[in-house]
């Protein structure tokens, strides 16, 4: 019988236990040296940056940011100078993992948004994982349709 065999991980800096596996497998290999570089990575960096999109309207900048699992307390949203940032910690589970491929540890977004938005009405909201800025445009900077005559 062949059976698969994972490595289990006790913790981010922790060795996985081996196990005898009886064929090679490449994509087993491949897992391997995805999990070494992304230990290397977050070794030097102190904070990974989540997927986020930036959308523009006349009225204002959208900007959402994938953030699954995180809780409201754990996010800060920041505006100085034209530069939004987000940023947070997503603790690291205790246990004993089989495979593991969410991130942990600190993350930061950060976006420099075009000169006329109006920081007094940013807005943040956080549902289903997503995290939803609205920085709105200042009102005379905002685009106004002219009609031809």
């Amino acid at each position: 019988m062949n059976e698969m065999a994972f490595p289990v991980l006790h913790t981010r800096t922790a060795r996985p236990l081996r196990t005898s596996t009886p064929t090679w497998s490449p994509l087993r290999e491949l897992d391997e040296l995805q999990r070494l570089l992304a230990g290397a990575a977050n070794d030097r960096t102190p904070a990974w940056s989540p997927a986020a999109d930036v959308r523009e309207t006349d009225e204002a900048y959208t900007v959402e940011i994938e953030l699954p699992g995180v809780k409201r307390e754990d996010i800060a949203v920041d505006l100085t100078e034209g530069t939004l940032a987000v940023s947070g910690e997503i603790a690291e589970r205790e246990g004993h993992f089989r495979r593991r491929t969410r991130r942990t540890g600190q993350f930061r977004y950060a976006v420099t948004l075009p000169e006329g938005v109006d920081p007094d009405q940013v807005s943040a909201e956080l549902a289903e994982g997503v995290l939803t800025v609205q920085v709105p445009k200042r009102p005379e900077d905002a685009t106004r349709r002219i009609e031809i005559k």
